[in-house]
């Protein structure tokens, strides 16, 4: 069975992006004089990760700020005693300690079916996930109560580092390629699929430069702060 290499060379995607889509590698170069050069691979690619662990953050990060998200989480790590979110730590505490944390009924619940399905083998680790394409992860996260394609699309893009992965619900991408195309309006998901045929096989990088683009002005701004960071 094949496995996936996690991560891919910045370089050849960037030099394979310019070539390929002239509209794209004119921005590319707004960004990367802005940014002080191309967007680099990201380091994460190379380190170990826990699904699990990072799926439960993923839902922890749910429409809140990084900053309130991450006093959640730390309140939530001193609660079970443990810097690891899974079934036998987060069962070390009952609904009542985690909604003290600051953890919604919703995000409890969605907690409590991560842990269920890890309990049951649902869960694939990461040296499965090595043997599983893209299409294959989402089926098997998506059904996790609160994870949804997107939270799953940003895992293999910025901790498995596989490299044709388009957001196409992402607002941010949407907005991206609209400014790249000059659009009157945001493609919808299914046109963005459809106009992002000419990005593969590295979707993923030019989804780095679509958001940099979304939000491209000549000040650079402060990174923002994602559930999988």
């Amino acid at each position: 069975m094949p496995r996936h290499v996690r991560g891919f060379d910045a370089e050849a995607a960037h030099a394979y992006l310019s070539k390929r889509d002239r509209k794209l590698g004119a921005w590319m170069k707004k960004v990367d004089r802005l940014e002080n050069g191309p967007i680099p691979t990201d380091p994460r690619w190379r380190q170990r990760f826990d699904p699990v662990d990072a799926l439960a953050r993923a839902i922890l990060f749910q429409q809140l700020s990084g900053k309130a998200a991450s006093t959640i989480v730390g309140r939530v790590e001193a609660a079970i005693g443990s810097g690891r979110l899974h079934y036998d730590t987060l069962g070390r505490c009952d609904d009542a300690a985690l909604r003290a944390c600051g953890v919604s009924g919703n995000k409890l619940l969605a907690l409590r079916d991560l842990s269920a399905r890890e309990s049951r083998g649902e869960i694939p680790d990461l040296r499965r996930m090595a043997t599983m394409d893209n299409d294959a992860i989402i089926a098997a996260l998506v059904p996790i109560r609160g994870i949804g394609r997107w939270t799953v699309e940003m895992m293999l893009m910025f901790r498995l580092g596989r490299p044709d992965i388009l957001p196409v619900d992402d607002l941010g991408i949407r907005k991206g390629a609209q400014r790249v195309d000059k659009l009157d309006e945001m493609p919808p998901p299914k046109a963005l699929a459809e106009l992002g045929e000419r990005w593969g096989p590295y979707r993923s990088y030019a989804s780095l430069y679509l958001w940099r683009i979304a939000d491209f002005s000549e000040v650079a701004k402060p990174r923002t702060n994602r559930s999988q960071d």
